[in-house]
């Protein structure tokens, strides 16, 4: 199966990193949070992947291009002009296919999901925004969407609070925690499972996002069906959550990690 990852957008609240480089490349962990999602695909048996490039997109292409020279040791030969790639660490390897689908600078997230079908492969595919990363189970995912039966599955998850949580008894705190994720309350995550046959209700002429374009509609029409993730889920919309993300992983916390 397929997974489309959105990449195009022009991340304009983490405008410090973004004047540069898209948001899918804005590092966590000395790498691109691009590769963070890839990777956790990956872990689920996802091979192939289509990117849907717009805003900076040439950075996106150029890492790929030269992720094999750029994730391995290299010798090379000054005189013959030769080059041999030397053995490397399996972690800085992606063993996937990428297809870097230009969908335009202007487009939003639906007409860039447009773009992106005449690349995809079989009926039902996998797709997911480009700055967020979570633990999701992708099988699971996969599971609910053939259960139910419907065009699109959303993974709906719980947002993180932006204050510290307090428990309070006899006058006393009795538990502080720092911005935690919320109990209570679902939003739209990303991770989503798609029959192509759903973007038949969106204008092929249209330009419109996903969420108000199309996957409303299909939620009227009873086409929308969830997969509720109760683990971990954090975007990377502003500098303070991508140094959230580097903080977890640079101190050994991050939930999404895949080590082999």
């Amino acid at each position: 199966m397929d997974a489309v990852i959105l990449c195009g957008g022009l991340g304009t609240r983490l405008r410090e990193e973004t004047e540069f480089r898209p948001k899918p490349m804005v590092e966590v962990g000395g790498r691109p949070i691009l590769w963070h999602i890839v990777k956790h695909y990956r872990h689920h048996g996802i091979k192939r992947f289509i990117l849907a490039l717009g805003y900076k997109g040439d950075v996106i292409r150029d890492y790929f291009i030269n992720y094999h020279h750029r994730s391995r040791d290299l010798e090379v030969d000054c005189g013959a002009g030769a080059l041999e790639v030397m053995p490397g660490r399996d972690e800085d390897i992606l063993d996937a296919r990428v297809v870097l689908a230009e969908t335009g600078l202007e487009s939003l997230t639906g007409r860039r999901m447009l773009k992106a079908l005449r690349h995809i492969d079989g009926d039902t595919f996998l797709a997911t925004y480009g700055d967020a990363v979570a633990d999701v189970d992708i099988d699971a995912l996969i599971d609910t969407h053939r259960r139910m039966g419907r065009l699109a599955t959303v993974t709906a998850v719980h947002p993180s609070s932006r204050f510290g949580e307090l428990a309070l008894g006899n006058g006393m705190i009795t538990s502080f925690a720092e911005k935690p994720q919320v109990a209570t309350g679902w939003i739209n995550g990303g991770y989503f499972v798609f029959q192509k046959k759903a973007f038949e209700r969106l204008d092929p002429d249209g330009n419109v996002p996903l969420e108000t374009g199309l996957l409303e509609e299909l939620a009227q029409s009873g086409e929308l069906a969830v997969h509720c993730h109760g683990g971990f889920w954090q975007c990377m919309d502003t500098y303070r959550e991508m140094q959230l993300l580097n903080d977890m992983w640079n101190s050994g916390r991050a939930p999404w990690r895949i080590w082999a």
